[in-house]
């Protein structure tokens, strides 16, 4: 056989030995996430509940739920470990102060100035724009032979047209 022939089986071979990896990697760093659990650590479970460590067994983890709320979980239902301010964050509502510049919520705020600027003022002054339709006798008055050549054409109504 022909190394061309046997180049797809090659790379299929590579193409497993190379996910096998990533998942032992992945299963061995869950491994190490659940090893370094100690008591007082927030967790969260595979169902999504947050709970506190409260005893670390061999295969086993007893965790605090809430008052007089105890848990026995094996320790593969322990889905993170997650750090104070993470935990403080979710389940007590209590933010950690990383934000120490606050965004406003328009930006109205971001142009504001104590003093108001000349360009303001005079824009102000200025008569406003007039963007609406004049009026028929504005139009009557502006051009009255257009009007009058308008109204000698004949008018179509009802959608009616001459092109057949």
């Amino acid at each position: 056989m022909s190394l061309a022939a046997l180049l797809p089986f090659i790379v299929l071979i590579g193409a497993m030995i190379l996910m096998t990896r990533s998942a032992k990697k992945k299963q061995q760093q869950a491994a190490d996430m659940r090893n370094q659990m100690q008591p007082g650590s927030g967790v969260r479970t595979i169902g999504g509940m947050y709970a506190t460590v409260k005893e670390v067994n061999d295969d086993t983890v007893l965790l605090d739920a809430g008052p007089g709320v105890e848990l026995l979980f094996a320790k593969n239902a322990i889905g993170a470990v997650l750090t104070d301010d993470e935990y403080n964050r979710i389940v007590h509502g209590i933010e950690h102060d990383l934000k120490s510049d606050v965004v406003p919520d328009d930006a109205s705020s971001l142009t504001e100035t104590d003093e108001p600027s000349d360009d303001a003022s005079a824009a102000s002054d200025d008569k406003p724009l007039d963007l609406g339709k004049k009026d028929a006798a504005d139009d009557a008055t502006d051009e009255p032979a257009k009007v009058k050549a308008d109204e000698a054409e004949p008018k179509k109504t009802d959608g009616e047209s001459d092109a057949k």
